[in-house]
């Protein structure tokens, strides 16, 4: 069984894990459209997402270049202006950067301060090197380092993008933690030997009855009070 003994660097994910990614868009979604109901809202947040996932898979299949997330999102914001019928071109430009003004929940930032009193803390993100800039400044997150996919010019759960974080932590995988609220993300981390905490958010993925995952949490809070025991 791990111990935080073991650890030397811990690395969290940021979309949904600090910060909630789903709650952002959302009221992005209803300030853009504040005419539109709940439902609506909804259908036009799902399609968002599933844009997103869909052009991630064909970069990850190699059927499609890679484009960043602020590409990915641009044209997200566009299908969903287009299917709801709004054209003002600023309040789509505005729309397009919602991801990059997510607000981090409760813990977050309490957790990641006491964190780092500990251990160096890093940030391993699928969005932008420039969007992530932006979105640690709006939520207020702060780490020794935050990392993005676009590196790596890959989308987690790529082995390249863990790599990244491997290698800025100087240090065997094995003795480098990643810390995430979906269960896709832990185990592509597992796959390249990092150890594994899952914490739950309620936007997360969570795992299932065959994950093997190091340390499972119900808040950010109680996992950084095990690591931080002594």
């Amino acid at each position: 069984m791990a111990k935080a003994s073991d650890i030397e660097v811990v690395v969290f994910d940021i979309l949904g894990t600090m910060v909630d990614e789903p709650g952002g868009l959302r009221a992005a979604i209803r300030h853009a459209l504040p005419a539109s109901d709940e439902a609506s809202v909804e259908m036009l947040l799902t399609m968002w997402q599933e844009h997103v996932h869909h052009e991630q898979q064909r970069i990850a299949d190699g059927s499609h270049a890679y484009a960043s997330t602020e590409v990915i999102d641009r044209k997200a914001a566009q299908r969903v202006a287009g299917r709801a019928g709004l054209t003002d071109p600023a309040a789509i430009e505005r729309l397009a950067t919602a991801g990059q003004r997510l607000k981090p929940w409760g813990d977050s930032l309490a957790g990641l301060a006491r964190l780092a009193r500990r251990f160096p803390v890093l940030g391993l993100s699928n969005a932008s090197r420039a969007a992530l800039l932006r979105l640690n400044a709006y939520a207020g997150l702060r780490w020794h380092q935050a990392l993005s996919a676009e590196d790596a010019r890959a989308y987690k759960p790529a082995p390249e993008v863990y790599q990244l974080a491997t290698d800025a932590a100087g240090c065997p995988p094995e003795r480098v933690l990643m810390v995430a609220a979906h269960a896709w993300d832990l185990r592509g981390a597992q796959a390249m030997g990092m150890r594994t905490a899952y914490v739950h958010r309620p936007v997360g993925d969570p795992p299932q009855k065959t994950d093997t995952f190091n340390w499972r949490s119900d808040t950010l809070d109680e996992l950084v009070t095990v690591l931080t025991a002594t």
